[in-house]
């Protein structure tokens, strides 16, 4: 896949993704409460650079592994400061000269041709007692599972245009991520849920405190992964 070809959804201003702006400043904090702070950490994917800022105090050392040369340079231009190891390559063929004790997968397997094969490749790049943590979007949220009871989707699978969009090749539950995870060879040894969302954004729009109930649905939805619209998964080697 060429992915300076689906960059531009990534080049896209904050202001007109409040939902992924909500999702990707929540889980590095949910991270940190469960690892405090490491030495080498390495994130997949740059994104639309969210994470960076939040991860880098964590670790003494912060590394990124991304595709796309464009999202890179947008995201340097953006972010001066950055002095982290930021790398232009594939997953598939990242080769680190040392290991990480914490390795972020965040939104990356719903993208990759074989997400097996990248979880089973980073294996290897986890330092003794490390911990990968993936979160990808949820297929059977509440808002979709709302959305094929009243046929607005055929399929709780189904991949819409804004997943062609932004170069998706599936979407996840918490039992196929779980399957891919142990195909692997990993144990999952944390899971929790991200924005329970009840109703459309559209609608979610027009309450009174918006900010207050998008916190409020994302606090509750920690403990109710079936139904959120992100997972959140830590995940460690099933044999050290």
């Amino acid at each position: 896949m060429d992915l300076d070809a689906v960059a531009d959804k990534y080049l896209a201003e904050p202001s007109v993704e409040i939902e992924n702006d909500l999702i990707m400043n929540w889980y590095p904090g949910r991270i940190e409460r469960r690892i405090g702070h490491v030495g080498r950490l390495l994130e997949l994917g740059l994104g639309h650079g969210y994470t960076v800022p939040h991860f880098v105090p964590m670790a003494d050392h912060h590394h990124v592994i991304e595709g796309s040369q464009r999202v890179i340079d947008h995201f340097r231009s953006r972010n001066p400061w950055y002095k982290g190891e930021l790398v232009q390559g594939y997953f598939e063929d990242y080769a680190p000269s040392e290991q990480f004790d914490v390795i972020v997968m965040g939104f990356v397997l719903e993208h990759v041709d074989d997400p097996v094969a990248i979880l089973r490749r980073y294996r290897s790049m986890l330092a003794p007692g490390g911990r990968v943590y993936v979160a990808v979007p949820n297929a059977k949220s509440m808002n979709r599972r709302l959305g094929l009871a009243m046929g607005m989707i055929p399929d709780i699978y189904e991949l819409n245009a804004t997943d062609h969009k932004l170069g998706h090749q599936r979407n996840y539950c918490r039992d196929t991520l779980r399957r891919d995870v142990e195909a692997a060879g990993y144990r999952i040894t944390h899971e929790e849920g991200m924005y329970l969302k009840p109703l459309p954004l559209s609608v979610l729009r027009s309450l009174d405190d918006m900010a207050a109930n998008l916190r409020a649905m994302m606090e509750v939805g920690v403990d109710f992964p079936d139904l959120c619209v992100a997972l959140l998964v830590e995940i460690e080697n099933a044999v050290d």
